[in-house]
């Protein structure tokens, strides 16, 4: 090799290596910065886009399930026997024996119970004898009035005389006749010493035994007994002040109790009481319930099922499409506009999941849907956006 051969060092070759590396890495991160510079920039713009499609609520509409369907007005009722009554004794003593128990079918007369009543026994005896001398002397003062009015067609006696013997003869024979009364109220109260079953029925209760001191009358002592009819009952349901017209007499209505949670019974409505109870704004309604096999029980609980018709301006809607403020219970629509507006109405029933209004509605325009599960943040004539709902199965179907 001669002097003047220029050798390079490695050196050099390596820092001109370390040069072009060095520019690329600057270079690829000025883009990064760029590229994230843009990207902050274009997350700016959709937050933006997102912050004003948020500040406008998106509001979902009610299904159309307002359907001509009548609902069901359930009510609670009481069932009664068609007629009870306590017994009463009506003559005081000891009781002798008794012959049914709770549980008991009777007859109308059926001898129920005998009472042993020894002061009784001996004031018919008395009476009895009052009245054999009552006659005797009633026959006596007969025969003497008889005697002096033929002495007065001999002028033997003086008129005076005679009428005062007939007079007698009269007030004797008074005498007789209220004693034969007494004596006639003192066997008819013997007869009550057989205790009968007014009607036909079923005991219901039996609060008496062998030996008890009884007393006569309802005031002196506790019912010996109580009877209850109930081959057909009486029930009873308060209903409210709103659909007192529309329960009528002659609708049937259907009926649950909790011993026979299987079947229904029918009742028919016979009769209101056509007056408001002040107290709880209801009015009382009386229904029959034929119980020939014995399957219902007086004082039963029952769940009555009425079906009432509903008034031509009445909508059935969901509960959560309402909002309840201090003005009463509202409902927010929105129009074309898509714009809100409140309803203020009135509710009839509580049908659970759905309510009936009963008013309110009726100004209601055909662009206004009624808005569903509306934000308690919703104010008067607000924008909103409508959220869209995918075609259910049968609309698909049917196109």
């Amino acid at each position: 090799m001669s002097s003047h051969e220029i050798h390079t060092p490695t050196n050099v070759k390596i820092a001109r290596g370390l040069k072009t590396v060095f520019a690329t890495a600057v270079a690829l991160a000025i883009g990064l910065v760029i590229g994230s510079l843009q990207s902050r920039s274009s997350d700016a713009k959709t937050l933006a886009k997102l912050t004003l499609e948020n500040a406008v609520p998106t509001v979902a509409l009610i299904a159309q399930n307002d359907t001509s369907e009548i609902p069901k007005l359930v009510l609670p009722g009481t069932l009664q026997a068609y007629v009870s009554a306590p017994i009463h004794a009506r003559v005081s003593g000891y009781l002798k024996s008794w012959s049914v128990d709770i549980g008991s079918p009777v007859k109308a007369g059926q001898v129920m119970a005998e009472i042993d009543t020894p002061e009784l026994d001996q004031q018919l005896m008395q009476t009895e004898a009052s009245l054999d001398t009552a006659k005797a002397h009633s026959k006596l003062a007969d025969l003497t009035a008889n005697r002096w009015q033929a002495m007065l067609k001999n002028d033997s006696v003086s008129q005076q005389e005679t009428d005062e013997k007939i007079g007698d003869a009269s007030a004797k024979q008074s005498i007789v006749s209220a004693t034969q009364a007494n004596v006639e109220r003192m066997r008819a109260l013997r007869s009550f010493k057989r205790v009968t079953a007014p009607f036909s029925g079923v005991v219901v209760s039996r609060k008496i035994d062998v030996g008890d001191l009884i007393n006569a009358g309802a005031q002196n002592g506790h019912e010996l007994f109580s009877i209850a009819d109930v081959h057909k009952l009486r029930l009873y349901v308060n209903a409210p002040q709103s659909y007192a017209n529309r329960i009528r007499p002659g609708m049937v209505a259907s009926l649950e109790v909790n011993e026979h949670p299987s079947e229904r019974f029918n009742a028919r409505v016979v009769a209101n009481s056509r007056s408001v109870n002040e107290a709880s704004g209801t009015v009382l309604v009386q229904l029959e319930v034929a119980n020939s096999d014995g399957k219902l029980m007086p004082g039963d609980f029952a769940s009555v099922s009425f079906t009432v018709e509903r008034t031509h301006n009445s909508h059935l809607l969901p509960a959560s499409a309402f909002l309840f403020r201090s003005v009463g219970p509202q409902i927010a629509t929105v129009n074309s506009d898509q714009r809100i507006k409140f309803h203020t109405v009135r509710i009839g029933r509580d049908l659970g999941q759905s309510l009936e209004v009963v008013a309110g509605l009726e100004g209601l325009l055909p662009d206004e849907h009624i808005v569903d599960l509306p934000p308690e943040i919703l104010a008067e004539n607000d924008k909103v956006r409508v959220k869209q709902t995918s075609p259910s199965s049968a609309e698909i179907k049917n196109k």
